[in-house]
């Protein structure tokens, strides 16, 4: 260690005596912090997912288009912030980083806390807003980053699942908490009449995340810390960006990841509009949970049993989830649909999406590295060398992976949007979902073979 004890000059941790006799505890400490704060940057994350349902039942008055396009803006600019996310953390350090990426959520969190209680707050500025909540899907990316330095090869799988799928769980949280807490009088702000004579309080849904995003914030700057064996510039992880490998994994990751934020992001208003009979507000926020649980489930078993097999069965699986699906849509097999059926395949889509968000990102950081450590070798290092270069360019590869993931947080409710405005059925689009899990399946059973 150096001078700091925060900065820690000498991390192997894949040499079993230093992993056991120091490394496990400073890792699990560093996991154990960043998984709040990762969970909260979700729930930023996934704000408009609850606030955008609610908008004009105040009194806004925005179109269908304009509300799904609030949904999926946070997805947009979160994927576009992952790709500098991608690279900070040799950069600035996992510390310092995670500090400063949680404390910057709370402008979002205060600005649109007042903006939805004066409704004469100009659609572009909940646009302006929507793209700062993006800022908090971004931390995803520095943050399983920053993880994947602290652990051996053989715990990337549980570590990362842990981390990404409990931080995923802030979908879930949010839209359980926001769904709830709208109904209790704030302590900012006057209730919004609704149609019904009830009395919301939609500026809590905002205002609550910002006293925890202080609180893990200040546990982040004082008790994780920053390896200075990751440092790296930007130029010298820029180079992922130029191998054919990564682009072909990030793909495998966005039917995975993609489908469990995009489902997040857009399984309330489709069911809105696909069964307007039904009050789904107090049910959206079961499908995150069960994607969030499902995640580190898919990373612990691809440590055990091989991310590439494991991933190939949940591919398997999505595909014949987004069938039933299909089938239970209204004008499929009777003319109103089959509400219970659509909610219990769509939790199961919501299961092995998160699934194989575990599964894929174990695949990805066991093969990328693998990949670069072969290359490595073959251009003449030493072991040591190639080895630090393959975690530090897998790290890159990662983070950046997982922003190609997060496009599809705007796709998917695209895709939604236009299937329903065009069509009057979501059909098609999950049509367009089952091509593309076909695609991965054979892409993962033609190009990758568990060992």
């Amino acid at each position: 260690m150096g001078k700091s004890t925060q900065v820690i000059e000498k991390w192997i941790p894949d040499d079993q005596q230093f992993w056991e006799q120091t490394g496990k505890k400073i890792a699990n400490r560093n996991l154990w912090i960043s998984i709040p704060c990762l969970l909260l940057g979700f729930c930023v994350w996934m704000l408009f997912s609850i606030i955008s349902i609610h908008l004009n039942e105040i009194g806004f008055n925005f179109s269908k288009e304009q509300l799904y396009l609030l949904v999926a803006i946070p997805s947009v600019s979160g994927a576009l912030f992952r790709v500098p996310y991608s690279f900070v953390i040799p950069i600035f350090g996992g510390r310092r980083w995670t500090t400063f990426s949680t404390i910057i959520l709370v402008l979002p969190c205060i600005w649109l806390g007042y903006a939805v209680q004066d409704l004469n707050t100009p659609y572009i500025i909940f646009i302006i807003i929507a793209l700062l909540c993006g800022l908090g899907g971004a931390n995803f990316a520095s943050s399983m980053a920053n993880i994947s330095f602290f652990y051996p090869k053989s715990q990337q799988g549980g570590a990362l699942g842990l981390n990404g799928g409990l931080g995923n769980m802030g979908v879930s949280v949010i839209q359980l908490v926001a769904a709830l807490i709208i109904f209790v009088p704030a302590l900012i702000g006057d209730g919004q009449q609704l149609a019904n004579g009830n009395t919301i309080w939609i500026q809590n849904a905002a205002f609550i995340w910002v006293p925890f995003l202080i609180i893990f914030s200040v546990c982040a700057l004082v008790g994780m810390n920053d390896l200075s064996t990751s440092k790296a510039s930007f130029k010298e992880q820029a180079v992922v960006l130029k191998d054919g490998t990564m682009w072909m994994l990030s793909l495998l990751y966005l039917a995975t990841f993609g489908s469990f934020i995009g489902f997040s992001a857009g399984f309330g208003i489709l069911s809105k509009t696909q069964f307007p009979n039904v009050d789904i507000s107090l049910l959206v926020f079961a499908g995150p949970l069960v994607g969030a649980i499902g995640r580190p489930l898919g990373g612990m078993l691809s440590d055990k049993f091989n991310g590439i097999r494991m991933t190939l069965v949940n591919y398997l699986l999505m595909i014949i989830f987004v069938i039933g699906a299909f089938i239970m849509l209204p004008g499929i097999m009777s003319t109103d649909g089959n509400f219970l059926g659509f909610y219990v395949l769509f939790l199961l889509l919501f299961f092995t999406a998160g699934f194989g968000s575990g599964s894929t990102y174990q695949m990805i950081a066991v093969v990328f590295r693998q990949h670069i450590f072969s290359d490595s070798i073959k251009a003449g290092a030493t072991n040591e060398a190639a080895n630090k270069h393959a975690v530090t360019m897998t790290a890159a590869a990662l983070g950046f992976i997982s922003a190609i993931g997060a496009m599809g947080g705007f796709i998917i409710p695209q895709l939604f949007s236009i299937s329903t405005t065009l069509f009057g059925t979501a059909s098609y689009a999950l049509i367009a979902f089952l091509i593309f899990y076909i695609v991965c399946a054979l892409i993962t059973k033609l190009n990758y073979k568990a060992q």
